[in-house]
């Protein structure tokens, strides 16, 4: 289609202009996903600074960085705070800190996927607002900047005290279904309604149609579908979230667009995998076929089914253009 012309033009206009060298700037990774800043900093033209991160016999986390490689430097470090949640993100702001006692200039705390964002709201009293708690630790470090991917909400940005981009890894997503995809027998499906506002970001650049499922939530890992939205009918499905963790709400609507008339080829696209103990046994016991995912975590998994797509010239693109305090491109930004 036109859009995804447009896409992929814009995407290697981001990517050539990434490739080129920044004399001011230095890579940093905490230990949460090497593989994604080693990937970044090949975008950059770059190669990591050597950050040491250690666990003492008592569990305390030890990081050491190169002052000669940071002293001077702007600093981006690369640490999504997934899979223990608050250890990833207390050695980003030990990185952070001792970036700053050796004279870094600007810090920027690149966080692909962001702990606790989904803690965005207070169900009952007795329950802490996780997100706010999150952001408050941040704001320990004077980062000069933020940058997250798809975030769960809004409301991280306004528990923020530091500017914060919110990438969008949608049409990167995009460019590869609409690879392998039929284009016309395509329906964007949004699980629930907390993901309408992204499925239609799908739709729009598939030029497909989109269909929402109602749920409600029984369990944290049960979910029954009260209606669904829209025609699925002799369709092949695209399931689209933010996140894939236990599969539940996923595989209620894949149960759900398959009874309802769907082609049986069900596919799903999700920007961060956190991925828990069973889901791929949920969703393939509910006819998922296919996966569609990228690397802001690290991939816990090895599946022919599941295809990883990298976000890391993304990343990279964002980060040249704060590094050299260019305005966003609007196609990498979130609406």
């Amino acid at each position: 289609s036109d859009s995804c012309r447009v896409l992929r033009r814009s995407i290697m206009t981001l990517g050539q202009e990434s490739k080129c060298p920044l004399p001011n700037l230095i890579v940093l990774t905490g230990s949460a996903h090497p593989v994604l800043g080693e990937a970044v900093a090949r975008e950059l033209g770059l190669r990591l600074a050597r950050c040491r991160t250690e666990r003492s016999p008592d569990g305390e986390l030890h990081v050491e960085i190169d002052d000669h490689e940071v002293e001077g430097q702007d600093v981006a470090i690369i640490q999504p705070t997934s899979h223990g949640g608050s250890q990833p993100l207390l050695e980003l702001l030990l990185i952070a800190d001792a970036c700053r006692r050796v004279g870094a200039g600007a810090i920027f705390a690149i966080v692909p996927y962001f702990a606790y964002a989904r803690q965005d709201a207070r169900e009952r009293p007795g329950k802490p607002l996780g997100v706010r708690v999150a952001a408050r630790m941040l704001a320990t470090i004077p980062f000069d900047r933020l940058v997250t991917v798809d975030p769960h909400s809004d409301v991280l940005a306004a528990s923020l005290d530091v500017p914060m981009d919110s990438l969008s890894a949608v049409r990167v997503l995009v460019d590869r279904l609409a690879a392998d995809l039929p284009k016309r027998e395509v329906v964007v499906v949004a699980p629930d309604l907390g993901a309408v506002s992204l499925a239609r970001e799908y739709a729009h650049l598939l030029r497909s149609p989109l269909v929402v499922v109602h749920k409600i939530r029984t369990s944290r890992t049960d979910v029954s579908v009260e209606r669904i939205a829209g025609d699925v009918r002799n369709l092949r499905p695209i399931l689209v979230d933010d996140m894939l963790c236990t599969g539940a709400t996923v595989a209620a609507a894949a149960r759900a667009v398959r009874d309802a008339g769907s082609r049986s080829e069900i596919s799903v696209a999700a920007t961060h995998a956190v991925l828990t103990p069973g889901v791929m046994d949920r969703l393939h016991e509910a006819g998922v076929e296919r996966l569609y995912l990228t690397d802001s975590i690290a991939p816990s998994i090895a599946d022919p089914e599941v295809t990883i797509v990298s976000i890391a010239p993304l990343l990279a693109a964002c980060i040249r253009r704060i590094s050299t305090r260019k305005r966003m491109a609007h196609l990498v930004l979130h609406p």
